[in-house]
Formats: structure tokens, C-alpha cells, sequence
């Protein structure tokens, strides 16, 4: 691997090709931070889609183009007057100094638990008036249940057994279904709604990542439908050709793939 040297230098390389485009190169004179956010939101979950597929090569070829974004916002902010990388690179290592005293001072904890509840507490020192102000309102809704529920976690404010987490799930589930016989679809959506946090707060005992496992299934089910629609063509078919239980044929092939 490369020698901590030879990592400053690559940096240092990239931040001068950041001076270059932003004085020579038409389309990078142009952005603004604005402009730039949609790119980086999808930057951002390129680098999750390769997190997920284990995809070592694609995940460094995106943490290149994700640190690009971060060098090209500081470029913008330099501009101004307002910030650039070295503020940037100070600030977040300010805060983690500030947040580990467990490791920078002399704080003792039992363990990962304890830094998390530490991690909330000093958050709220510094002024903010609610452990959820951290959590960014244009997340995603499963994200940010997730979020959500791990923030208030690190305050205490949690169960203390999964089983008491499942039982608040049939209980949801209990209440949707009460919802439905009773044919009023706001309250039906509110209490699906409920479901579906309440299971996400169960993932979070069973240590799984709700967003991890739902896109896993969301990429198995596009595997085993784009077999299906393979075989249909094989066939010279078209789905909408054949029947259910045609279909359910290729379907199983594909589960045993």
C-alpha cells in the first residue's frame, strides 16, 4: 500500500487538478453548490450500490469520484472566502477529537454502546436542542426511520427486548387490519405506516440493516424477473403473453439460480 507521503501527494495532486478545471474547463466554471447536489446524492448511492455488491474495484472508483465532490465544494467555498479543504479537513477533525474522549481525554466507556449514548449527550452540548436535528429531513423515509430510531436510542429512549419490539409489530399489524375492514384509506396508510417503522425498529434488534436488506431483495427480485423475461423471449413469447402459471415455471428456475 502506499506510504502516508505518497497518500498526501495523491491528494495534494488532486487538489490541483480541482484549480485547473475550475479555471480551464467550461462546464466545472459553471457549477455551483446547487448544481452540483443532485450529482453528489447520486454519487453517493452509486457508492452504496457497490458497497453492496462487494464490488472492491467499483467501491474505490467511487470513493474517487465522491472525494471529487467534496474537493469541488471546498474549491466553490474558497472562492468566496467563506472555507476551503484545510477548514473542512480542521472541523471534522475538531469534532472527533471533541466527540472521542474516550480516546483524546480521559472518559472510560465499557463499550461500542456506551461511545454511541457519549456521542448523542456531547452533541447536545454544543447546542443543539434535540438529539433528532441530526437527522436531514430529504432523506429517504426508510433511512430516516432508521436514523430516527438510532438517535433516540442513544438518549435511552428504547425497548430493552426484541420480543417486546415484535409484540409492538402484530400489534401494528392488528390495527392495520382493523383499518382496512373499515375501508378508510387515510387511517390505512397511517397504520401501514406504523408497520413499517415498527419493522424497521425490529431490524435494528436483529442487527440488520433495513435499507441493506430491503435493496438486497429489491436486486435479487430484478435477477429473477429479467431470467423470466429472458426464457419468455427464448420462447418467442411476451409476459403479457403467457399465464401465471407459465410463468411461475421460470420464476422457480430462477430461485434455484
Amino acid at each position: 500500500m502506499n506510504s502516508r507521503q505518497q497518500k498526501l501527494d495523491a491528494f495534494g495532486r488532486l487538489l490541483d487538478i480541482m484549480d485547473d478545471l475550475r479555471e480551464k474547463c467550461p462546464w466545472d466554471k459553471k457549477q455551483t453548490l446547487q448544481t452540483l447536489r443532485h450529482l453528489t446524492i447520486e454519487e453517493t448511492y452509486e457508492l452504496g450500490d457497490a458497497i453492496l455488491d462487494n464490488d472492491l474495484q467499483e467501491i474505490k472508483k467511487e470513493l474517487g469520484d465522491l472525494l471529487l465532490h467534496i474537493v469541488f465544494y471546498a474549491k466553490i467555498g474558497s472562492e468566496t472566502n467563506d472555507f476551503d479543504i484545510a477548514d473542512v479537513c480542521n472541523d471534522i477533525c475538531e469534532k472527533l477529537i471533541y466527540r472521542h474522549p474516550h480516546i483524546y481525554g480521559d472518559v472510560t466507556v465499557a463499550d461500542e454502546e456506551e461511545v454511541k449514548q457519549n456521542w448523542e449527550k456531547l452533541k447536545l452540548k454544543e447546542g443543539k436542542k434535540s438529539v433528532l436535528e441530526g437527522v436531514p429531513k430529504s432523506l429517504p423515509a426508510l433511512v430516516k426511520a432508521s436514523r430516527i430510531q438510532d438517535k433516540v436510542k442513544g438518549v435511552g429512549f428504547d425497548w430493552e427486548e426484541p420480543h417486546q419490539v415484535w409484540d409492538k409489530v402484530e400489534e401494528e399489524i392488528q390495527e392495520l387490519q382493523e383499518e382496512i375492514k373499515n375501508g378508510d384509506q387515510d387511517k390505512i396508510e397511517s397504520e401501514f405506516g406504523d408497520v413499517l417503522f415498527s419493522m424497521i425498529n425490529y431490524a435494528r434488534f436483529l442487527k440488520v440493516n433495513p435499507e441493506d436488506a430491503l435493496e438486497r431483495t429489491n436486486k435479487k427480485f430484478i435477477k429473477r424477473f429479467q431470467y423470466l423475461e429472458n426464457k419468455a423471449g427464448e420462447l418467442g413469447k411476451q409476459l403479457s403473453e403467457m399465464t401465471l402459471a407459465e410463468m411461475d415455471v421460470f420464476w422457480n428456475e430462477a430461485k434455484k439460480l
